[in-house]
């Protein structure tokens, strides 16, 4: 990728709407695109990652996922977003964020816009799945 980019699940409409909100808040020279279309292998990470979480790319290549790439994003955003994005880096809050992230996405199928196909895979190491 040329430019910074916040990679989502454009099979997610939970995901999808928020990319929308992202497209308006982040400046013209980053990207906003969904991983099924993302030359991920380029970057260096997998559509396994892509799928469990939302990426930021930022032109060094450090891809950072979750809630580290929500704040990464909310800086790049700039203005009032910046001093959030910062925030959710603090180590008092950086905990606490990447637990309400994890919850979010696992949930993310039951949230306005969601669906169905919102839901995640089934990791390999979350054992059979229930009955």
């Amino acid at each position: 990728m040329q430019r910074p980019a916040l990679v989502y699940d454009g099979d997610c409409g939970f995901c999808t709407r928020s990319a929308a909100v992202a497209r308006r808040v982040l400046p013209a020279g980053c990207a906003v695109v969904p991983w099924q279309g993302a030359d991920l292998a380029a970057v260096g990470t997998t559509a396994e990652r892509a799928q469990q979480e939302v990426l930021w790319v930022p032109r060094t290549g450090d891809v950072v996922g979750g809630a580290r790439a929500v704040a990464a994003a909310l800086r790049a955003a700039g203005a009032g977003w910046a001093v959030l994005g910062r925030l959710l880096e603090l180590p008092v809050v950086r905990g606490p964020a990447d637990r309400v992230y994890r919850l979010v996405a696992a949930n993310r199928m039951r949230l306005p816009g969601g669906t169905a196909a919102c839901a995640l895979p089934s990791r390999a190491d979350d054992g059979p799945p229930a009955a």
